[in-house]
């Protein structure tokens, strides 16, 4: 009798140690990561320019006609006082979006439309990012001083591009993105949807991407790097010293790959969240919000199944044991094991709060962050399985299953 209460002493200390080094992960995550969880990393002052630079925007798209409809006429019809023109590079659509673009240039008046095709990538090269080439290279014919890379889901407020623009001036940024506000309508995008963006900048804090000292110093706030791929101004000859697109032609996460790539030839980066960008994207189902999430995660994780293990622990300790602490020890009437869960569970409630805030979300949401992690814990490890399996990363339908798809310049991590 006394050996097995001695056991359960010691599985005890074990279970309350792991609650500890929780709440102390949580403690690290509220006050030295960046300060990831506040929402408040918008567009920087700007003053708009006597002489507005010519900008052209660049828009790669595959089978978007669902919603096209609802954002290329919001970048026709941007207010924007100096030379502008839109390219969409349609992607070997099947589903008539070149066709569907032309139509609504017709019937909606503002900046010029060019419609143009790629044609299939060759080898070593992702879908996107071969049309991404292609319009930039149509768009140089103009001269262009910047460049917006926006996705076909994108819809911007008229004043979307002035203000790009005057802040990337203004700030002398080579690149100026915005994470665009994502739809939550139905149930699954309310659960899932605000936890990807709280995810994203948990991993890349926006103040140290931006070259602030917050949370960091300025070490780790310099080699910071990440944009967000449906909302990306980028300075035209920064494009040419980083060798955007051809230095990234095979990354999958190819926001991330620009941002580093633009950083490590001495350029400057901001990344922020939209006030007025938004994607009309529907995501209405949880396997849809799970593709969207697998088809890159392993990418994310270098392809690495030791990084994979580190991110399944990871996840576990800092999500998963907080209410499982607090729920077996009130169970066990392990009092120490409880509070440590509740301390831990309540920052991290805490810290989500902003991100339900932002996305005008009710805030009873918070204290189920460890549900959605739990579904993020398993979209990551089916990317795993998926890429094992010879399906990989993919992108409307193109499937990149390589380890050697995405080379070092353009990893995420």
């Amino acid at each position: 009798m006394g050996q097995t209460a001695h056991v359960s002493a010691d599985v005890w200390t074990v279970v309350t140690v792991v609650a500890a080094l929780s709440l102390a992960a949580w403690l690290w995550l509220l006050f030295v990561r960046g300060f990831f969880w506040r929402t408040d990393v918008r567009l920087p002052a700007r003053e708009e320019p006597d002489v507005w630079p010519s900008v052209c925007v660049v828009v790669p798209a595959r089978d978007e006609a669902a919603v096209l409809p609802a954002s290329l006429p919001s970048l026709l019809a941007q207010d924007y006082p100096g030379r502008a023109e839109v390219f969409l590079i349609d992607d070997g659509s099947t589903d008539g979006t070149g066709e569907l673009a032309c139509e609504l240039a017709r019937r909606h008046e503002g900046l010029p439309l060019t419609v143009a095709s790629p044609g299939e990538p060759p080898d070593g090269w992702t879908g996107k990012l071969w049309a991404v080439r292609h319009g930039i290279g149509l768009a140089r014919a103009r001269e262009p001083e910047y460049l917006l890379l926006t996705d076909a889901d994108i819809a911007h407020a008229p004043d979307s591009l002035r203000g790009l623009v005057s802040a990337a001036g203004t700030g002398g940024f080579d690149v100026v993105s915005q994470m665009a506000r994502l739809r939550v309508e139905s149930v699954w995008e309310r659960l899932v949807v605000p936890a990807f963006v709280y995810f994203f900048a948990q991993l890349y804090p926006f103040r140290w991407i931006g070259g602030g000292r917050a949370g960091g110093g300025r070490k780790k706030a310099t080699r910071t790097a990440a944009a967000a791929g449906g909302c990306v101004l980028l300075r035209a000859d920064a494009a040419e010293r980083a060798h955007i697109p051809d230095a990234i032609r095979h990354a999958v996460i190819d926001d991330v790959a620009l941002a580093r790539a633009v950083k490590g030839t001495g350029g400057r980066v901001w990344l922020g969240l939209a006030e007025r960008v938004d994607s009309v994207r529907p995501y209405p189902r949880l396997r849809d919000l799970w593709r969207m999430v697998s088809r890159s995660a392993y990418a994310q994780l270098r392809h690495n199944p030791l990084v994979l293990a580190a991110t399944v622990l990871g996840l576990a300790l800092v999500y998963l044991v907080p209410p499982s602490a607090l729920l077996v020890g009130l169970a066990a009437g392990q009092g120490a094991t409880a509070v440590l869960g509740a301390a831990a569970w309540l920052v991290m409630a805490g810290t989500y709060l902003p991100m339900l805030r932002y996305y005008r979300q009710p805030l009873w949401l918070a204290p189920l962050l460890p549900f959605t992690a739990f579904l993020y814990l398993l979209m990551t490890v089916d990317s795993a399985v998926q890429h094992y399996r010879g399906r990989g990363a993919a992108w409307k339908g193109r499937t990149y299953s390589r380890p050697e798809a995405v080379p070092e310049e353009g990893r995420a991590g």
